[in-house]
């Protein structure tokens, strides 16, 4: 197939392709479909996306881009709605299905970018590097209590998919103990890692969430569980703000039972901490970025490059979530495959 007969609409503002996607992705694209870009200067949802990707058969998403009922419902030359990302929440997958159009989504390519994120909020809380820079920065004398050594505390990772396997490697490496909750991962494979999220929370200097955001985990870090913390130990989440009720966590800290918190995410839009912890200087607080680095980025690109590739060669993509209801793409796969 000429690859030229394949259009892909890239939702990504200029600023978005800047910092999400790139031109060495864009380069990769144009080898197997005709791209068309977003000039709005907008971030387009709905039907306003599907009219800015008429005449293109896949739309190529950045996370900002939501995928409503009414983008679908205008699109009938559509095949394919791409996320460049893992979060598909925005998209609505039902709606797609019901017009056989086929959703995907990035593999997670992260992992290892927001464990180094963790090992750094680590450092930062065990040797109040936020807090001093602050307080030096007001030309004030910074009263400092004693740092901590990490390769004397003990890290408790709730959670044990990539991030958390990560996270485990780099703390043993520098010769912390580490604990691990996770209730889905088979405990042998723990070994002596292994504990139950009480004795978690009672044993850790620094307590990492990393469990996955789902009705159960929802408040799992509420006042209970943040006063069987130790006295003086930090919390850190990268996960979802979901998981923190936030009451409770302000109130550990504002009784100086927490030494302080890391957050990379929260209750506020795009899952960026919340308001309320901004200017504290006991927490370590980043605006959801714990996976931005040019390598993880790059994945999620290559990833979404890949699966043009493969529609372009009438495949179907890695990373489907409803290719048994994507007709129209089976249709176009079909009329590629004849070519």
């Amino acid at each position: 197939m000429h690859h030229q007969s394949l259009k892909v609409f890239l939702t990504y503002t200029d600023d978005e392709f800047a910092n999400f996607y790139s031109e060495a992705g864009l380069v990769e694209l144009q080898r197997h479909a005709q791209v068309v870009r977003n000039l709005t200067g907008r971030v387009l949802e709905g039907r306003e996306l599907a009219e800015a990707a008429a005449g293109c058969q896949v739309i190529l998403a950045h996370r900002s881009a939501a995928g409503l009922a009414s983008t679908f419902e205008h699109a009938p030359e559509l095949v394919a709605f791409l996320r460049g990302a893992v979060d598909i929440s925005t998209i609505d997958v039902s709606a797609a299905s019901l017009h056989g159009v086929l959703v995907t989504q990035a593999s997670a390519g992260f992992g290892r970018a927001v464990a180094e994120m963790g090992l750094g909020m680590m450092i930062d809380l065990a040797r109040g590097i936020s807090r001093v820079r602050t307080a030096y920065a007001r030309q004030e004398e910074p009263v400092l209590a004693k740092g901590l050594q990490l390769n004397a505390c003990t890290v408790g990772i709730v959670g044990y998919g990539r991030i958390g396997q990560h996270l485990a490697d780099i703390a043993g490496a520098i010769g912390m103990q580490v604990r691990v909750f996770d209730p889905y991962f088979p405990q042998d494979q723990l070994g002596a890692m292994a504990v139950s999220f009480d004795e978690l929370l009672r044993v850790s200097d620094f307590v990492v969430c990393l469990a996955v955001a789902s009705p159960e985990t929802a408040n799992l870090m509420n006042a209970s569980a943040f006063s069987c913390m130790r006295k003086g130990a930090s919390f850190i989440n990268l996960s979802r703000g979901e998981l923190v009720d936030e009451d409770a966590l302000e109130a550990a800290l504002d009784a100086g039972h927490l030494r302080g918190a890391g957050l990379d995410v929260g209750r506020a839009q795009d899952q960026k901490p919340s308001v309320r912890f901004v200017g504290r200087p006991d927490v370590v607080l980043m605006p959801h970025v714990g996976g931005m680095t040019v390598q993880a980025r790059e994945h999620q690109t290559m990833d979404t490059v890949r699966q043009v590739a493969a529609l372009a060669a009438g495949r179907m993509p890695e990373g489907a979530v409803n290719a048994a209801a994507a007709y129209r793409l089976n249709q176009f796969l079909k009329q590629v495959s004849t070519q």
